[in-house]
């Protein structure tokens, strides 16, 4: 995927710092398009072994392709285990900073969710952060800064990574999704990976037709809703799924002209989404939406 095309401002900015070779020790990435890929496209350019002259990595040679493949030795990439990530496992890390890299002198570490560590891993990497040592890189890749400690950030280059919709969709339509479909994956997802996983499933896809029906009676208020939404409630079975279906309820929304309704829809939809989110059924939470008429 062309990480050009996708943030070409921040691209840009980082090809003019590896010309001058002037990477920090420290970046924190707020936002989920793209900003992996550039996290590794960074590191790429600390270990490519046939970089440009300007230092931009090759992205063919061993050590950028075992990148790519999440097997270079002395990249190491830490991810939540269920919803946090551990003071251990931060710990383990910052241990594994006093000896030098397996395959050469640096050595970079990545962060995703960032917001997820516990309280005391963000205190035990603020410590690190504090006093860098040399050939050590560390990148925080959040979905929003302002969850990460104040005194973390102000140690950090931020970089925010503004979603692309326009990218995906055309992305999906060149993939031969329908423009209409397009529109709505792209406004729903995050990036291009996860736009990629759910266009590639048909019964997502099918699931949206019935989703917008479904909104589309609540609207009108039609009789037939209330049978729209348990129709729905029984296709719709997985919790990855089910919590899509309120944020593309919102997103169709949007083209709801009278805004006293949708304000009173999208309320109800938030509180729904609340109910379920407090162990309600998903069709329980579904039909609050055409039953309660307050």
């Amino acid at each position: 995927m062309n990480l050009e095309q996708q943030q070409p401002k921040i691209f840009a900015y980082f090809k003019t710092i590896l010309k001058k070779q002037l990477i920090s020790h420290a970046y924190l990435f707020s936002g989920e398009f793209a900003s992996f890929e550039m996290a590794l496209y960074v590191a790429k350019s600390l270990f490519c072994s046939n970089p440009s002259k300007d230092h931009e990595p090759c992205l063919v040679c061993r050590s950028c392709r075992l990148i790519d493949e999440r097997e270079f030795l002395d990249l190491k990439v830490i991810e939540p285990t269920g919803n946090m990530i551990k003071t251990e496992t931060v710990r383990e890390f910052i241990h594994d900073f006093s000896y030098s890299g397996l395959e050469g002198k640096r050595q970079v570490f990545i962060i995703k969710d960032a917001e997820k560590m516990h309280p005391n891993a963000a205190n035990s990497l603020l410590k690190f952060i504090e006093n860098p040592q040399k050939d050590i890189y560390i990148i925080l890749i959040t979905s929003d800064v302002n969850k990460i400690l104040p005194t973390i950030r102000s140690r950090c280059q931020v970089f925010y990574f503004k979603k692309n919709s326009q990218f995906i969709k055309d992305y999906l339509e060149s993939k031969g999704i329908f423009s209409s479909q397009a529109l709505k994956l792209a406004e729903l997802v995050s990036d291009v990976a996860e736009a990629k996983k759910w266009s590639e499933n048909q019964k997502w896809l099918d699931n949206m037709k019935e989703i917008e029906l479904a909104v589309g009676a609540i609207v009108a208020n039609q009789p037939m809703a209330y049978l729209r939404i348990a129709k729905l409630s029984d296709k719709i079975q997985e919790k990855e799924e089910q919590q899509l279906t309120f944020k593309l309820m919102v997103i169709l929304l949007k083209d709801v002209e009278d805004s006293l309704k949708r304000d009173k829809l999208l309320k109800k939809i938030y509180h729904a989404q609340k109910m379920w989110q407090a162990n309600v059924s998903f069709q329980n939470a579904l039909e609050y939406m055409v039953l309660d008429q307050s």
